[in-house]
């Protein structure tokens, strides 16, 4: 499925290059998808290259989680849920542990740690999946928990508001978490639908009212805090749990005796091998999603879809956000751009650019991730991954319009 989205991006990026040139005049449409295969080449090693650093200190720490046995206690207390949601992996497995970080990393808003941490998860699921290049049930729920993973500290979003100038930065704060606790929600839903996963389960349901009640409690305390507070806050919480848990693997690695240098050392060749592997992988869809934007492609899509409400009668404003929701699950830099163009265009606290920071903060890359997580074990097959992934990211989408229509409408 994969290979034909993949083609399919180059012939829709061609045939609306080709309607550009022959219908509205534009002949320089060509050199700016030509010229966009070099620049996103060239972004590709530049992330590839950013990640070796992360990726291999990252994946030392988590091998001296692994020698302090600190991830065999994190899978004995998670394993009811894991194994309940994922049949096929084993009670205590080392995989229950390192996806409990990585979803626990994407929850503080820590980019830098949970790509790094979900790709040493991705590992530990290949070691369990029988076909090595197709993607497991497994896998595929784990890809679509990450990248619809819900999001406590939406910091990035705060901060371009503030540079923007708005009047109140963290007014998204509420809709943010209420549209990606949404994605999640469909996320895992549409994927259990399809792997036939029973979620009435009675573990299941407790373990889901838990954490249903602690992002609740969380969401009413930030709730009152000022802006400036909560940036501090917020900054302060993710910093800080994030440097205790390193301190935290060196301790516990230590007092089992451990070699704690060396074993970091061992962990972090792994990493730069694996920053390398997801080259190719990468370089594949960030050139296709290169084309296909500069084609007009998506600017075609977003006109034919508010004229198609507006001719329902149907309220259209929210049409000015679309671009960030459109380029969302294919380029984080793309939506970010998109999204600070809105902010530029119509204001920073109008409806539109309210939308598309609402949408910036509630939905992830999913082509981006989908390439580097299944990249970088070999995966050829994603079966229903990446639609369980775009329900998701739907979901997300029209939760934040919906709440921009309820907050700010």
């Amino acid at each position: 499925m994969l290979h034909r989205i993949w083609l399919g991006f180059f012939l829709t990026a061609f045939a609306a290059a080709l309607w550009q040139w022959l219908a509205l005049g534009d002949s320089g449409v060509f050199q700016r998808m030509v010229e966009s295969t070099f620049s996103m080449s060239k972004l590709t090693v530049e992330l590839a290259i950013g990640l070796i650093g992360t990726l291999a200190f990252w994946l030392g720490m988590m091998k001296l989680a692994e020698a302090s046995g600190l991830v065999d206690t994190l899978a004995r207390a998670l394993g009811p849920v894991f194994t309940r949601l994922m049949p096929e992996v084993p009670p205590r497995h080392p995989a229950i542990g390192s996806m409990t970080m990585n979803l626990s990393a994407n929850l503080l808003g820590l980019d830098n740690a949970a790509t790094p941490l979900g790709l040493k998860a991705m590992q530990d699921l290949q070691t369990l999946n029988p076909d090595k290049h197709t993607a497991s049930n497994a896998q595929i729920l784990f890809l679509v928990l990450n990248t619809s993973s819900v999001t406590l500290f939406p910091i990035t979003v705060f901060l371009y508001r503030a540079q923007q100038g708005s009047n109140d930065p963290t007014a998204v704060f509420i809709p943010i978490l209420i549209a990606t606790s949404c994605s999640t929600l469909v996320g895992l839903l549409v994927t259990s639908w399809v792997q036939r996963i029973n979620l009435l389960q009675r573990t299941l349901l407790l373990w889901f009212g838990a954490g249903i009640s602690l992002l609740l409690a969380f969401v009413g305390y930030f709730a009152t805090l000022s802006v400036d507070e909560l940036q501090r806050q917020s900054a302060l919480t993710g910093n800080l749990l994030l440097f205790s848990t390193i301190i935290l693997f060196l301790l516990l690695a230590h007092r089992k005796q451990v070699n704690v240098y060396e074993t970091f050392i061992e962990g972090a060749k792994q990493g730069f091998e694996t920053a390398i592997m997801i080259i190719p992988y990468l370089l594949a869809m960030l050139v296709a999603i290169g084309v296909l934007r500069e084609s007009g492609a998506l600017e075609g899509f977003i006109w034919l879809l508010r004229e198609g409400i507006g001719l329902f009668g149907l309220d259209t404003r929210f049409a000015d956000a679309l671009p960030t929701a459109l380029m969302k699950p294919l380029s984080g830099s793309g939506a970010r751009a998109m999204m600070l163009e809105t902010m530029n265009t119509h204001g920073v606290d109008s409806f539109a650019a309210q939308v598309a920071s609402i949408i910036q903060g509630s939905t992830e890359t999913t082509f981006y991730v989908l390439a580097v997580y299944f990249g970088a074990v070999g995966i050829r097959h994603s079966r229903h991954a990446l639609w369980c992934g775009l329900s998701a990211d739907l979901a997300g989408i029209i939760a934040a319009i919906l709440c921009g229509y309820w907050f700010f409408g």
